[in-house]
Order: structure tokens, then sequence, then C-alpha cells
């Protein structure tokens, strides 16, 4: 899966889970750090330096959620969450908060090894080894030239509004995450308008018109249902 070993701090207090997961991780080449409480986990991040954290909300010890906030406040190493809260609100509480993503219990491995895939990606990029240092940012036949403010089809110019701009770039500035409506609308229009999303449904609509080959069935543009969207490099 990986070329080289990655380390990942997984805190998951339940035993078979975590069992479940680090073999899979392990047999991908990870290295795999377990932490059944919260504490523990915040111990084993601060002194592995991770490159990745799994972390399930239900932990004994404090509320996962409390977790991601206090590990925002010294890291910015991704985090991936396993839960079994299905309700969006709480979805999107573990988002808002900082996590990088969501994979609700049960799962498959496909499904983790995919989520982690992405998330590593977004982070590798942002380390440096991405095109939007460079001012141009690819994806499917789409190009985004950060510098000149340009989005082309192919060869062919592509119209944005101000506001769709501000949206795209927004995405691809954060490629593989979701953003939560809260989150987009607090970045473009500000904090009074957070609790419009319907402001960003309208924008979003335009936007798959003008980038995605087929609006009604996007590959790029990803909707999480009641939660926000995600931009797929693909």
């Amino acid at each position: 899966m990986t070329e080289s070993p990655q380390n990942v701090v997984l805190i998951e207090d339940e035993k078979m889970i975590r069992r479940y997961v680090a073999m899979a991780l392990s047999a991908s080449g990870f290295k795999v750090w377990e932490s059944e409480t919260a504490e523990q986990g915040l111990l084993e991040t601060a002194s592995r330096r991770p490159d990745l954290i799994i972390l399930d909300l239900g932990l004994p010890d404090r509320d996962g959620v409390d977790v991601i906030r206090e590990m925002r406040l010294w890291c910015e190493i991704p985090i991936l969450v396993l839960s079994v809260r299905t309700e969006e609100v709480q979805k999107v509480a573990a988002l808002d908060a900082g996590a990088d993503d969501y994979l609700t219990k049960p799962f498959g491995v496909p499904e983790l090894q995919a989520r982690i895939r992405a998330v590593l990606r977004r982070r590798s990029r942002q380390d440096g080894g991405g095109d939007i240092e460079e001012g141009i940012f690819e994806f499917g036949n789409i190009q985004v030239d950060m510098i000149h403010r340009r989005v082309k089809r192919g060869e062919q110019p592509i119209h944005l509004t101000p506001i769709e701009y501000q949206i795209l770039t927004l995405l691809v500035a954060n490629v593989g995450r979701v953003l939560t409506h809260r989150f987009i609308l607090q970045k473009v229009w500000g904090p009074d308008y957070v609790d419009r999303p319907h402001y960003l449904r309208v924008f979003m609509a335009g936007l798959r018109r003008k980038i995605e080959e087929n609006s009604s069935n996007p590959k790029h543009l990803m909707t999480e249902i009641g939660i926000g969207y995600r931009l797929v490099r693909q």
C-alpha cells in the first residue's frame, strides 16, 4: 500500500476492533502504535509524532471530539475518525473540531485503506510535493492556475464567479478532505453566514455545471450528504 513504512497511532478502546485495524495496517506496511485510552493516545502522539492518527470517539476517559480539539492546539497530524456514531451532527462536530475524515463502523478494510491513502496524499501535497506549491493544480481534465486565477478544461478557459472560484480553491487546498457546510460558509462568506447552507448549495450546483462533465453524476465535487463536500482527484 505504501512505498515506505509510515507510523500510525491507533486510539481505540475496543480490543477486537483495535487488533483488527492494527493487523490490517501492519499487513499494508504501517508501523502501528496502539492506545486504548485518550490519555495514552495523546502521549503516544506527542512522543511518536506519527504520520496519521486513527481515533475512536467513544473512549473511556474522554470524548473523542474533545481529543481532536486538544490535538489541534499543538499538532496538524491527519486524523481519521472511526466511530459507531452515525448521526450527521456527530460527524459534523468531529470534522469541525479538526478531523480529516470520518468512517463509521462497521467498515471494510478496503474502504479504510482508501480513506487512509486519500488523507496521506493530501498531507504529502501540503508538505511540499504537490502542484499547489507550483501554482498549478490539476484533476481530471481541469487545471486550476492559482497564481493567475485561471481555470481551464483542457485548453478551454472556464469562467467562474468570484464566489465559485473561492469555493473551488478552498476545496483544492483541502483535496480529499471533507469540508463541512459550516466551514465553507465561514471561509467564503464569513461567520454571519454559517447557518445558510442554501447559499452554498446554489453555488455548488453552478460550479458542478462548469467543472463536471456530467453534473448529475459528479466525479470530483462530491457531496457528503448532510455534512459537506469533498474534492476527489481522479
